[in-house]
């Protein structure tokens, strides 16, 4: 008996197999071209990062895919939102088109990324490498990290469909290269160039390279006309032989001009620095010699020469046409000379790039760095900080009710979020999915990198810049800062104002989430907001001068505590001093120490009120003695210190001061809610009111430039408009006076007094009518009461109310009637605020300091316990910390001991 086998398929039959299945490929994509559209310039496509959670083109084996219809980037399982409409009609199964990135980063052959040798075979160092621009990862610049790594890039057409059961599957994808993509439909094609060659959403947040101000050195006006001294002094082109002549230092050392004098540079408050003999020689010479120049920054260019005048009218960096002349008197051929040295702005260059910023940043030490949920660090996106600082406090783990609101547990999934239940259109410029987004990647711990074993925080490894584990909360900056005047740019800010900006956005965005937030423990009951955590009320108890009657008035609610330090008057003398920061030479036991008990105590000790009007004084004018004290202790106490003050010029100096923290405090004694012993206790409660806060005073409109430059100066959003408020509105200076004389009052933070109109327009006293008459005319198409509405949520600015009433054109009645509806909600259930109260006892669980002249500059770094241990988060470094800056901090973070056993199950 003879079997057959099977005959085989031929080569022919095999192929026809897959150009059939191919072909229906195809088909399926044909069938969808007409829903893509070809991204313009002024498109925004999101193609470098998930829209609701951070997974880029990097992060795994499937990237990203982004929407040829939306221009919007997601992870498969986000790729259709419950309230997209289904492409082909059907109830049950929603189809659409993608292009999908895929990224993978590799290093690079050695050839590719070969050190220069000299001719001994030694690496040269980046002192050395030719550098002809001041920049990191520019054409001429310092070398990035980039410049180690190559990147592999693929591309695939897709479609995706998601059934009744809610998962996505692939139903189609093809490879997508220079050479296939002719065989796809011509519309598909071009949709999908547009999209894989768009700059993108975040392009002009995520530049690779970052330079000084181009803003050139001035001449200096003694150049000209400076005073040689003819005294035989010449200056060895041996380095070795320079030094100090004061101090025999041989590093940081600048010559005089005119004079020859070799001395160290300036030396810091805090010892580092130089040696400080070029200045003080310029000062023992009876300032008359003004110009220097660091030695080893000289070479035959002489722009890279560092040159730099100590005269009071000049005092910085200059421009000395006549160097060479000068030096070659000195014996110093120009020629023949070779830069060895860091110039002052490189130097700056270097700061900026380590963040290697004195015991706050905790430079120096060997800290060892952790990685994991609640451990993950945030990309710096250019004076961010301010932003990252905040966030890591807020939504980095330290609070048990936000994570339940906003993040996952260690380790859990961060794709069905039940806020994430929006289309991916609106997830971008949706503020509760972006607080989710962020908050479940610091959660998780789906984004930690590995760690090496033998890293610790000042290694190489340590600052690895894979980009599958960085994460840049640009849509978080983007939905929070996108209408406010400061935080939409990418200048530093106060780390304290954002802190109470992200308060109110969260609060108007909880408020008008109708389902998509619940009670937890009893879902009949109205939403906790999530300032309510951290809101306390205040009690002051008036008595007034005349008869000692007694009346106790309850505040609004506050969810930041502003402490002024009271410091010494010999310490306030020095810090009006006309003498620069830069200049006042101070050791560490020299700054002084001021207690949290004693600013306590300064915030509720009893202060004398003028122009208070009394009805049982027949309606006479009486002044009054306040104390205020706490009515509520919350859940979490947030406390800042005022460490700015102004000096006689009129910008603001850093008080040099330690404050006294105990890890453990007691403020039950500040507690004042109202005593049933006071027999001369006022009739009636309401019956008090403050002559030059009547409601029949004039409504005085606030300019946003003076309210900017008050903020700038670190006071708050309320103090600074109640000082405006009583000057009129634009006075810069005299509202400082008032600040100066008032920032001490029990309701210096409070909100300014209800001045609605007839109509319930809470903001309209806060708008120049000058503006929008003017706005009105020029843009003659928009009535007043729309000018005036775009006004007010635009902060008064002219050229942003423009926009948003040309951005809201299509709808602008609902938008505007919407926005009157939000105002009457969020007054109504702002004012009824429900706060937690508990026993005055708390511990520190974490702080936030800064580093810099004022808050509007320099750096922000996050201190934060986590499990007993103190960790400290410097943007993307992130490592136990061995001394927690504690007593140089800006915000301070308690939580109430009583809480740390429960949390809030209402979140």
């Amino acid at each position: 008996l003879t079997l057959s086998k099977p005959p085989k398929k031929s080569v022919k039959t095999r192929h026809s197999s897959y150009e059939s299945i191919k072909s229906a490929n195809m088909d399926k994509i044909t069938t969808l071209a007409s829903t893509c559209r070809i991204a313009s310039s002024h498109d925004s496509v999101l193609n470098s990062e998930c829209a609701f959670t951070f997974h880029s083109p990097y992060t795994t084996e499937n990237g990203i895919v982004i929407n040829l219809s939306s221009f919007i980037g997601s992870i498969d399982e986000l790729s259709f939102g419950v309230e997209d409409d289904t492409p082909n009609g059907q109830n049950d199964v929603m189809e659409g088109l993608f292009v999908r990135i895929v990224k993978k980063r590799i290093v690079k052959e050695a050839n590719e990324n070969e050190s220069k040798k000299d001719d001994e075979g030694e690496e040269e160092d980046s002192l050395t490498q030719k550098v002809t621009k001041l920049g990191v990862g520019v054409d001429g610049g310092f070398k990035s990290e980039d410049d180690h790594f190559t990147t592999i890039t693929s591309h695939s057409i897709v479609v995706l469909s998601k059934g009744s059961d809610g998962k996505v599957r692939v139903v189609v994808e093809l490879p997508y290269t220079a050479e296939s993509k002719v065989t796809f439909p011509t519309n598909v094609s071009m949709s999908a160039d547009s999209v894989i060659h768009h700059s993108g959403m975040a392009v002009q947040q995520d530049l690779k390279a970052w330079e000084l101000d181009d803003e050139p050195k001035p001449v200096s006006k003694y150049a000209s006309s400076i005073e040689f001294v003819n005294n035989d002094i010449t200056v060895s082109p041996n380095p070795s032989d320079w030094k100090c002549e004061k101090s025999g230092d041989t590093e940081n050392l600048w010559l005089n001009l005119s004079d020859g004098f070799i001395g160290g540079g300036r030396k810091n408050w805090d010892g580092s620095g130089g040696s400080n003999g070029a200045l003080d020689h310029f000062k023992e010479t009876g300032e008359k010699y003004p110009l220097v120049v660091k030695l080893g920054t000289i070479t035959a260019d002489l722009d890279t020469a560092d040159c730099y005048s100590y005269a009071k009218d000049e005092d910085g960096p200059v421009t000395v046409p006549n160097l060479a002349d000068l030096l070659a008197k000195r014996g110093i051929m120009v020629a023949g000379m070779q830069k060895i040295v860091k110039s002052t702005a490189e130097l700056e260059v270097e700061l900026n790039a380590t963040y290697a910023f004195d015991a706050i940043t905790e430079a120096g030490a060997s800290l060892v760095p952790i990685s994991g949920p609640c451990l993950q660090g945030l990309q710096n996106l250019g004076n961010s900080c301010y932003i990252n600082s905040v966030v890591q406090m807020l939504f980095g783990g330290s609070i048990p009710e936000i994570v339940a609101r906003y993040g996952v547990t260690p380790n859990g999934d961060i794709t069905s979020h039940p806020l994430f239940d929006i289309s991916p259109e609106n997830a971008p410029s949706d503020l509760l999915c972006q607080t989710a987004k962020l908050s479940c990647a610091l959660t998780s711990g789906s984004f930690a990198r590995p760690l090496h074993n033998s890293a610790v925080l000042s290694d190489d490894k340590s600052t690895d810049t894979d980009p599958k584990y960085r994460l840049a909360p640009r849509m978080f900056k983007h939905v929070i800062g996108k209408d406010h005047v400061d935080f939409c740019t990418g200048q530093q800010q106060d780390a304290a104002q954002y802190l109470q900006y992200v308060f109110e956005k969260i609060d108007r965005a909880e408020l008008g989430a109708k389902d998509r937030l619940k009670n937890k423990s009893d879902s009949s009951n109205s939403i906790p907001l999530t300032s309510n955590l951290f809101s306390f009320k205040t009690t002051s108890k008036i008595s007034c001068n005349e008869d000692k009657t007694i009346k106790y008035k309850d505040n609004a609610p506050e969810t930041i505590l502003s402490l002024r330090i009271p410091m010494p008057e010999e310490v306030k003398s020095s810090i009006n001093s006309e003498e620069p920061d830069e200049k006042r030479l101070k050791s560490e036991n020299e700054i002084p120490t001021v207690t949290l008990q004693s600013c306590l105590s300064a915030w509720s000790a009893p202060h004398r009120i003028d122009g208070l009007r009394w009805s049982h004084l027949n309606n006479d004018i009486s002044a009054a003695m306040e104390e205020v004290g706490f009515s509520n202790f919350p859940r979490y106490l947030i406390v800042q210190m005022q460490r700015y003050e102004l000096g006689p010029d009129w910008t603001p100096k850093k008080i040099e001061v330690n404050i006294q923290m105990d890890l453990e405090i007691d403020l039950n004694q500040y507690k004042l809610e109202g005593s049933k012993d006071d027999k001369d206790l006022f009739p009636n409660n309401n019956d008090v009111k403050v002559s030059e806060m009547s409601t029949n005073t004039p409504a005085v409109s606030i300019k946003e430039e003076s309210l900017a430059q008050l903020l700038d100066m670190g006071f708050s959003l309320n103090g600074c408009q109640r000082a405006l408020m009583t000057v009129g509105g634009s006075d810069v200076q005299g509202a400082m006076n008032w600040i100066f004389e008032h920032n001490g009052d029990p309701d210096f933070n409070d909100p300014l007094p209800d001045s609605s109109n007839k109509n319930g327009n809470t903001n309209a006293s806060l708008v120049d009518e000058d503006v929008v008459t003017r706005l009105v005319e020029n843009l003659g198409c928009f009535t007043g009461d729309q000018v005036r509405t775009a006004l007010q949520e635009t902060g008064g600015a002219p050229d942003r109310a423009a926009d948003w009433l040309f951005t809201h054109m299509d709808d602008l009645d609902a938008s505007i009637a919407a926005i009157q509806s939000d105002n009457t909600s969020c007054k109504t259930k702002l004012s009824k605020t429900q706060v937690e109260d508990g026993n005055g006892k708390y511990e520190l669980v974490g702080l936030i300091s800064h580093i810099g002249k004022n808050t509007g500059s320099g750096h922000y770094v996050a201190h934060l316990k986590k499990n007993d241990n103190w960790v400290i988060f410097n943007d993307e470094k992130v490592a136990y910390s061995d001394s927690p800056p504690i007593p140089h901090a800006y915000l301070y973070l308690f939580q109430r001991l009583d809480s740390k056993s429960f949390k809030n199950k209402d979140y």
